[in-house]
């Protein structure tokens, strides 16, 4: 049974399908956990405005919501993520595409094991995971 899901995924990020499971269930195991079930759902900007909105009561843009839980070190969880925000964070950032969409993608896994970015010092450290996880993709 395929423990990671992606809705809505844009036909040219389709080489994620590829290594998806593999790449992120190590990133789990990294950490000590295991995966139970993932979903990740890429929108637009809009319709991240609007999730944001519902979901947390912010009037703002954002490149990422997550929520989930970790019972008997097994997460479930959703993550949003703005194809928009991923693009323009790219060039923004001089990045390609793929390399700013799998940030985001192990950014939002780390929230689910239970890594914040609030403080600088929080930021700091999640930056660290993201970019050693980074390293195990194939």
């Amino acid at each position: 049974m395929k423990r990671i899901h992606f809705v809505d995924l844009p036909d040219t990020w389709s080489d994620l399908l590829s290594y998806s499971e593999e790449w992120l269930s190590a990133v789990a195991k990294g950490e000590d956990l295991s995966i139970r079930q993932l979903s990740y759902r890429f929108i637009s900007d809009d319709e991240m405005l609007e999730e944001n909105r519902r979901l947390l009561r912010h009037d703002y843009y954002t490149d990422i919501i997550t929520y989930g839980e970790v019972v008997r070190s097994r997460i479930s969880g959703d993550i949003i993520i703005s194809y928009d925000r991923v693009r323009d964070n790219s060039n923004t950032l001089n990045k390609s595409v793929i390399d700013e969409r799998d940030r985001v993608l192990v950014h939002g896994l780390l929230h689910l094991c239970g890594y914040g970015d609030k403080t600088e010092e929080e930021e700091l450290k999640m930056r660290q995971l993201e970019d050693k996880y980074l390293l195990l993709r194939p």
